[in-house]
């Protein structure tokens, strides 16, 4: 099954493409422009700022209990026949991606469930990817790979947004 470049969910109809690119909708396909840009951002500049993220302070409590690295939360809902699943990486201290991961297992828990038939086949899958990720969490050691991406795509997108102001 594909995933989407952007976003990293399961493409499992249709989707968008954007050259060998794929995208679960257009919203990410817009999104994922960035990464073609990201693409292009030296090694080093993003290594700098991979090591100060990962020895800073946390974005999300603004606490330094790091390090601070890429937690990923997945939620789903469903009513009856409509159905929509999320997976939400984000940038912070293991303790705040511990209490999102539990808060996507818990609303998962509660609101994915009444969808058929995908809320009945994604919710499991969805409450195992929060459990694997609360039990198995990036190396605290070393900064993860997924950091290192989310960091080319905020400097990809700052730097999109600076030639957009300049522009205007």
């Amino acid at each position: 099954m594909a995933t989407c470049a952007f976003c990293d969910s399961w493409v499992v109809f249709g989707g968008a493409r954007e050259g060998e690119l794929r995208f679960c909708n257009e919203e990410c396909r817009q999104k994922g422009i960035v990464l073609i840009v990201a693409g292009q951002i030296p090694e080093d500049i993003v290594q700098k700022h991979v090591r100060e993220v990962h020895a800073g302070e946390c974005p999300a409590c603004k606490r330094s209990n790091g390090p601070v690295d890429v937690h990923t939360a997945h939620k789903i809902w469903s009513i009856i026949f409509m159905t929509s699943w999320s997976s939400r990486p984000q940038i912070s201290c293991r303790s705040c991606g511990l209490k999102s991961q539990a808060f996507g297992t818990v609303s998962s828990l509660l609101v994915g469930w009444w969808g058929f038939p995908w809320g009945l086949l994604i919710t499991p899958v969805q409450i195992g990817k929060n459990i694997l990720g609360m039990l198995k969490p990036p190396d605290p050691a070393q900064p993860s790979g997924n950091l290192a991406r989310q960091i080319r795509i905020n400097i990809a997108s700052y730097m999109m947004a600076q030639q957009k102001n300049q522009k205007t």
